[in-house]
């Protein structure tokens, strides 16, 4: 009797087993179809419905290749599956299945998105390192290897995205390839031989001799005003205080940033006078030196023309004022930060030159943010993160201040001459200055004005910034680094002031 017993239990334990593992069984083959499934190029492409991204990953590297290999979506977007695939694949296609039900993909800012910062939060560089596991294939080359030598020595600093952000997704203005048609005219046309004279103290229209190029340059009185913001200023940083009573003497400001247009005449006419990169010494690199040709597209697609002219270094921009100054007989410059802050404010001394606070258009407000921001007033003054599509704008597209000056405060952020330096206003020792020049030395000079990229609160009149001349040059492939073209840095630009001419009475 116990041996039946004994018999039934152990037959009862396995046939429990047996049911178990058939269960298990029954589950894990529909869940590992369903993962299957869902991990498949068609389903990826049937939620993410812009049609560049199938179009472009076609295009790319990883299909169009002499291997054959086809590199897919989750290879890329999800991490391998032992370092949390299953997890990550949870979480991204919750987001995805959220956005495409209750989203509509119209609204999308597709170019915005386009940035190695949010790439990475949905490309895995473990993924990368994965199937590139050798970053010396014996076919590379000594740019490439040299390239991949810093990102190994920086890589707390940088990913694979910083490089190869186009890898995966085929885009014809991101190749790291000299661009040597870079700047080159297209047909014939009328060419200035005389740059404009100026015999008074108003607004004029400068022409560069040897091209076809002409901007507006506004005179701009001088004043009184207190540089810096108040201490309950929203969004404010310790760098702008404490304010400073500053007196500016009149100048003449260009209407807007430089453009390409301007830009470019420069880089033509003085191009092949282009030092080496290996050229360190830049105080005594001439006036009308110009700039090596770029790597790339530096005007990222977005077009040139009257567009404001990007990622050029602060060196290029003081050459390009010094070529400008010797072709035209004038004194053209960058501004200082004071200069640049006064004319921004526009004569006011509020947080903006047109109505409004930050605390009314910045995005970092949780109601702004969840509830939507009115940008009727300040969309019409500049062009910044909610109304630019994720890139510069035509200056045409927002009023001036009360200057006449347009998007000082916004589209691109701007170089002023000044060394950086966040103790700047607390060592001004005068208890009223005139004309400040900032630090006699530094590391890294000013940088005013917000761009494309800014939220509400990086528009301030007072706000400042400075180059990161290390950072911006991250995706450079050449050894030395450039001293004219900023890789990573596709927001900033700049404008020309002009001094007055001694001989001009100004009333």
């Amino acid at each position: 009797m116990k041996r039946l017993i004994l018999l039934f239990k152990r037959k009862k334990t396995l046939f429990i087993f047996l049911a178990g593992f058939a269960c298990t069984l029954i589950l894990i083959y529909p869940f590992n179809k369903a993962v299957s499934y869902t991990s498949t190029d068609n389903y990826c492409n049937s939620c993410h419905v812009h049609d560049h991204a199938e179009d472009s990953w076609r295009l790319s590297a990883h299909v169009n290749n002499k291997s054959g290999v086809v590199v897919h979506c989750v290879d890329c977007h999800l991490p391998p599956k032992e370092e949390g695939y299953l997890k990550a694949k949870a979480y991204h296609g919750a987001k995805d299945l959220y956005g495409f039900y209750f989203k509509d993909s119209a609204d999308y800012k597709w170019e915005s998105k386009r940035t190695a910062e949010l790439a990475n939060t949905f490309t895995y560089e473990s993924s990368c390192k994965k199937c590139h596991s050798n970053l010396y294939p014996a076919t590379i080359s000594t740019k490439g290897a040299d390239s991949h030598m810093h990102y190994e020595n920086h890589n707390e600093t940088m990913t694979c995205l910083n490089c190869h952000m186009h890898t995966g997704h085929y885009n014809p203005n991101y190749q790291h390839a000299q661009n040597q048609s870079f700047g080159d005219e297209e047909g014939p046309k009328e060419l200035f031989t005389e740059a404009t004279t100026i015999s008074s103290f108003e607004n004029y229209v400068e022409n560069i001799p040897g091209s076809s190029v002409s901007f507006s340059m506004v005179a701009i009185d001088g004043g009184e005003f207190l540089l810096g913001s108040p201490e309950d200023e929203s969004y404010r940083r310790k760098d702008e205080g404490p304010q400073r009573k500053v007196k500016v003497s009149p100048f003449f400001m260009a209407e807007v940033e430089v453009s390409w247009d301007e830009f470019l005449a420069w880089f033509g006419q003085t191009a092949s006078e282009g030092r080496k990169e290996a050229e360190t010494n830049l105080e005594e690199v001439d006036a009308i030196s110009g700039a090596t040709p770029p790597w790339g597209a530096p005007d990222q697609g977005w077009g040139k023309g009257q567009r404001p002219a990007i990622t050029m270094s602060h060196h290029a921009a003081v050459q390009y004022c010094r070529w400008l100054s010797h072709v035209t007989g004038k004194t053209y410059r960058l501004p200082t930060e004071a200069e640049w802050e006064y004319a921004a404010r526009g004569g006011k001394q509020t947080a903006y030159p047109f109505e409004g606070s930050p605390k009314d258009y910045s995005e970092l407000s949780f109601w702004n943010k969840w509830l939507g921001v009115d940008t009727a007033v300040i969309g019409r003054y500049v062009s910044y993160k909610a109304n630019s599509n994720g890139k510069s704008q035509l200056a045409d597209m927002v009023k001036a201040n009360p200057y006449g000056l347009k998007n000082m405060n916004g589209n691109v952020a701007e170089f002023c001459s000044d060394w950086y330096s966040a103790d700047t206003y607390k060592n001004y020792k005068e208890e009223e200055l005139i004309d400040p020049k900032g630090p006699s030395r530094g590391r890294e000079h000013v940088v005013r004005g917000g761009s494309f990229r800014s939220d509400a609160s990086e528009l301030r009149s007072a706000a400042r910034s400075y180059t990161e001349t290390k950072n911006w040059l991250k995706t450079d492939p050449q050894m030395p680094k450039s001293i004219w073209w900023y890789s990573d840095a596709n927001h900033v630009g700049f404008r020309v002031v002009c001094e007055v001419p001694e001989n001009i009475e100004i009333k």
